[in-house]
């Protein structure tokens, strides 16, 4: 499982730099420095070149890839605690990729139905001390800098995060251009930038253990599906056990 999520952090991180600053490591040195980290760490060849191709728009055969979305609901003990999931998916053949998770959907009595509804889609973005910043030497008024260079370029909201890390809130269609305009004035890295689905309905607690482990094994095998870019759910930690939690966590990226 931590090797599972290890692998889904340099996936995303090699697909973001290379969306932001192309796709050749030799004049990408960020991207450079991940392909280089993800290689330590035993992650495939074949996984390093896909996620750095899929950063250029095309699958490692060169072909375009189509974005879509698969909603499904899983059903728990009671409708009220039924969970509203969806897939961001980036394929070179959408209808083969949708019906491929209608298989796993049915193998673990999931429903295919609209789920959307119970979600908008904003910019998401984690910027963050570069790497030879020194986090005792980051200034306690940090967070203005951020918050006016942010609104300035577009933001709707700036939060402060642990380790010198700032969340920044954006329109869809402006989400890279923040991203990048604020990383470079203030010298900041960017560790993420996604556009993704939030919840705005109200969140569903799990607190049937067995339920909570099934839609876990669901979403293990949702994310372990090549095509699938991200999963987001309206699920929340209720009395179920950490142990589990963690399971379903580590599959989300909401």
């Amino acid at each position: 499982m931590k090797k599972t999520a290890q692998r889904n952090i340099f996936s995303k991180h090699l697909t973001l730099y290379s969306k932001l600053y192309g796709g050749d490591p030799a004049l990408n040195s960020q991207l450079a420095n991940v392909i280089a980290a993800a290689k330590k760490a035993g992650m495939p060849k074949a996984n390093i070149d896909a996620a750095v191709a899929r950063g250029q728009g095309r699958s490692t055969t060169g072909q375009q890839l189509e974005a879509a979305t698969f909603e499904v609901i899983v059903s728990g003990p009671t409708p009220a605690s039924s969970v509203a999931i969806v897939v961001d998916i980036e394929s070179d053949n959408k209808t083969r990729s949708i019906k491929d998770l209608r298989v796993v959907a049915k193998k673990h009595k999931a429903l295919a139905a609209p789920t959307a509804f119970n979600f908008t889609r904003t910019g998401r973005i984690v910027l963050g001390p570069t790497g030879d910043s020194d986090p005792d030497t980051v200034e306690e008024d940090r967070f203005d800098d951020v918050l006016m260079a942010a609104v300035e370029a577009g933001a709707e909201d700036v939060e402060q995060l642990d380790e010198g890390n700032f969340l920044l809130w954006t329109q869809p269609g402006s989400t890279h251009y923040v991203a990048q305009t604020v990383a470079k004035e203030l010298e900041l890295e960017i560790l993420e930038s996604d556009i993704i689905y939030k919840p705005t309905a109200e969140m569903v607690a799990l607190d049937d253990e067995e339920a909570a482990q099934a839609l876990a094994t669901f979403l293990t095998a949702v994310k372990e599906y090549p095509d699938v870019q991200a999963v987001y759910s309206n699920a929340v930690k209720g009395d179920i056990s950490d142990e589990t939690w963690a399971k379903i966590d580590d599959s989300l990226d909401s």
